[in-house]
Order: structure tokens, then C-alpha cells, then sequence
């Protein structure tokens, strides 16, 4: 673990500090070069923006450019560490928006004392940028400052903790739900943590057909019930009206348990009072809610998934996020909303059940991959996502009114 800390912060600090930089997409070798790129040929581009403000998008980086914004109150699973300990994170995810998606991310780390100072910040700056993504802001703040940004904003704001999380785990159960031969409409399932993934998910697996009075959310002080005086309006939407008050009680015959609290929360004990051929999904990082080896020696029946790299089935929302943006930003969409999600959603899980190239199965370490218990959703290094997700996502800011401007001619055509 001492070589792997080496190792980790080696690659941060050497031989450049950081992960991302600025290149130029123009010559600026000769005077000519410098005349047309500031004074005095940059006054033409202002002066086309200011008569037509669309013009932005044909003369400045703004359509291919996302922020990644945090004040680092809840950094991965380590907690709040302030704004600075948020920027190698904020960093990370400009490289995958780079690499998977080719957008250029620029990282934001805000400091502010108020709720409404952040939100003020952000709105203020938007506009510069092609769209928002927000990261490891703790709920329930989270939820405030998301719906008052999309709000005031004419740019996409995306909670990827929220929306990304939600969105992987929904495509990957869906195809759990139809390899183990159940319906999501008739499953029960079993939330372990209320925190802004948690809320996400199951509004999305609502969204996609879930019954909300057959799902049993629990915080650190047990099942969320309508009985209790301590909710705040975001767990209070999954107030269950039932006697149950454990872990125990609810995940009795339930089909499925969805992970998104802490490690070691799931016994063998407790996954052996699920119904027949569950479903579990185990996402707290770095170590899941059960151990995907103590699940599969308990259960034989189980279909499992983790946040983890090292295990089959991983729930990891680079699987998304970066296509998201892509296919937002492409159509100069408004607002991510719920058909794009949903769109991001069936795109996702139906390329799983396509065959996988070998150049993924290579870059995998493995010699077969095909749709089953043990791959229910496709690697993050699909070059197919790309593709799919984006013009899937685009095609529905479309047709459901969030475009500005119609999909590209020709728009991701495979080849």
C-alpha cells in the first residue's frame, strides 16, 4: 500500500505538477498570427458576439468547454477536506472528460461561507462555459444548490454524484433484473444509505418503473419510515409506511440491495434473507458494503456489483458523465433532463448485451466478455460509449424540447 501512495502521488506531482493543462488551437508564430488572434482582429469576433450573443459558440471555445465545480465538502468517500483537497479529484475529472469525450474541463474549487454564496458564484460564472458539472458537494446541501442552479442557468448543471451514479446503476440492474428473470415494477429493493447518490438512484429507478412504496431506504439510524420527526425533505420522499425498522426486517425477501453507505454494512447472514435470485449492488468505495467473495460463498444465485475495478460489474460513472456533456453540448442543450438521462440509461445498458470487441477485452485483461451474471454493463473502455451514449442523449435533448439547435448532419455515424 506504501508503494501504491508512492506511486499515486509520483503521478500527480512528476514531471508536472497536475493532470491537465492548456494547449492552443491557433498559430501565434508571427505578428500576423498575434494581430488576428488579440489586437486588433479579436475585436471582430466581440463585435459578431455582441450583435448575435449565438456567436459565441462559432468563434470561442465555449461549445467544446465544461466546468468542474466542487467546494470539496464530501470528496470521494474521505469526507470534507475544503475546496484545495478537492482539486486533484476536480483535476481527474477533466482528464476523463478529455479522454473519453474529448471536452476540454477546466476545474473550479469554490470557497464561501453561505449555501447561496456558492450557488452565486457558480451562476455568475455559467455562462462561460458549455455546461456545469458539480462533484463531492454533501447533501442535502447538494440538492439546493443544483435545483437553484439549473433554475438561473441557460447551461447544463449535472450533480454528477447524483445523476452519474443513478444512471450506471439503473442500466446495470434493469439487466440484472432481466438475467435473474424479474421485473423492476414487482422488485423490492433495499437502499443502505440516504445521501445525494442514494436519493438519485431510486428516483431514477422510479423514473424507469420502481413502485417507491416497495423501496426500503435506510439511514445511520435505520429505516426511513413515516413514523420518524428527523427527515429532511429529501429523505422524506421514501418514508416507507411499514413497522420495519432494520436492516434485517427489510431486506427479507427483498430482490435486490442497492450499496451507497459504507464497507462491511451487508453480512452473509443478512444477503442470505433476500429472496431467491437477488441482486446486490455494493458500491461503497474502496471497500464495498460486502465483499464480493463473502457474497458469492453465500449466495450462488447472486448477481454482484461493486464501484471496483477488480471486480466484474463495475458500477463507474465515467461510463456516462463525460458522454452526457458530449451529446448536451453537441445540440447546445438547456438542461440535462430527465429523457436524456433515461436515454443515457437504455443506451448504456443495451450495449452490454452486444458483443465486445477484442480491443476492449484486451484492454480488459480478459479473453470473453458476454452479457450474463457476471457482465451486466460495458467497460469503461467501450469506445462504442462514445457513440451510443452521446447520440443517444442528444437525440433526446431534441426531441424533447432542450436543444438549441437540431443533432448535427451525419451526427456519431458509425463507421
Amino acid at each position: 500500500m506504501t508503494d501504491f501512495r508512492k506511486q499515486a502521488l509520483d503521478y500527480h506531482a512528476l514531471p508536472t505538477p497536475g493532470k491537465i493543462s492548456i494547449e492552443l488551437t491557433k498559430p501565434a508564430e508571427t505578428s500576423k498570427d498575434l494581430a488576428l488572434a488579440y489586437s486588433p482582429g479579436v475585436a471582430e469576433p466581440v463585435r459578431a458576439i455582441a450583435e448575435n450573443p449565438d456567436d459565441v459558440y462559432k468563434y470561442t471555445a465555449k461549445g467544446n468547454l465544461v466546468a468542474v465545480i466542487s467546494n470539496g465538502t464530501a470528496i470521494l468517500g474521505l469526507g470534507n477536506l475544503g475546496p484545495m483537497a478537492s482539486k486533484p479529484v476536480m483535476e481527474g475529472k477533466a482528464l476523463l472528460f478529455k479522454r473519453f469525450a474529448g471536452l476540454d474541463a477546466i476545474d473550479i474549487e469554490v470557497t464561501h461561507r453561505t449555501t447561496q454564496d456558492f450557488i452565486n458564484t457558480v451562476a455568475n460564472i455559467a455562462d462561460s462555459f458549455g455546461g456545469v458539472n458539480l462533484e463531492d458537494i454533501k447533501a442535502p446541501e447538494c440538492f439546493e444548490i443544483e435545483q437553484a442552479l439549473i433554475a438561473r442557468c441557460e447551461v447544463p448543471i449535472f450533480h454528477d454524484d447524483q445523476h452519474g451514479t443513478a444512471i450506471v446503476t439503473a442500466a446495470g440492474l434493469l439487466n440484472a433484473l432481466e438475467i435473474q428473470g424479474k421485473r423492476l415494477p414487482k422488485a423490492k429493493i433495499v437502499c443502505l444509505g440516504a445521501g445525494a447518490a442514494a436519493i438519485a438512484c431510486m428516483e431514477l429507478l422510479i423514473k424507469c418503473g420502481a413502485q417507491r412504496e416497495n423501496i426500503y431506504m435506510l439511514d445511520s439510524k435505520g429505516v426511513i419510515h413515516t413514523r420518524r420527526e428527523d427527515l429532511n425533505e429529501y429523505k422524506a420522499l421514501f418514508a416507507n409506511n411499514t413497522d420495519k425498522r432494520t436492516l434485517q426486517e427489510v431486506i427479507t425477501e427483498a430482490d435486490v440491495f442497492v450499496g451507497v453507505s459504507g464497507p462491511n454494512l451487508l453480512s452473509p447472514d443478512d444477503l442470505k434473507l433476500m429472496a431467491e435470485n437477488p441482486i446486490v449492488f455494493a458500491c461503497s468505495n474502496p471497500d464495498p458494503e460486502i465483499k464480493p467473495e463473502i457474497a458469492l460463498a453465500a449466495r450462488d444465485d447472486l448477481i454482484m456489483a461493486t464501484g471496483r475495478s477488480d471486480y466484474p460489474n463495475q458500477v463507474n460513472n465515467v461510463l456516462c458523465f463525460p458522454f452526457i456533456f458530449r451529446g448536451a453540448l453537441d445540440v447546445r442543450a438547456k438542461a440535462i433532463n430527465d429523457e436524456m438521462k433515461l436515454a443515457a440509461v437504455e443506451a448504456i445498458r443495451q450495449l452490454a448485451k452486444e458483443p465486445v470487441p477484442a480491443e476492449v477485452l484486451q484492454a480488459a485483461g480478459v479473453d470473453k466478455l458476454e452479457f450474463g451474471a457476471q457482465y451486466i454493463i460495458p467497460k469503461p473502455m467501450d469506445p462504442r460509449l462514445r457513440t451510443r451514449v452521446s447520440k443517444a442523449v442528444a437525440i433526446a435533448a431534441v426531441s424533447s424540447g432542450a436543444a438549441r439547435i437540431d443533432l448535427p448532419k451525419n451526427y456519431m455515424a458509425e463507421s
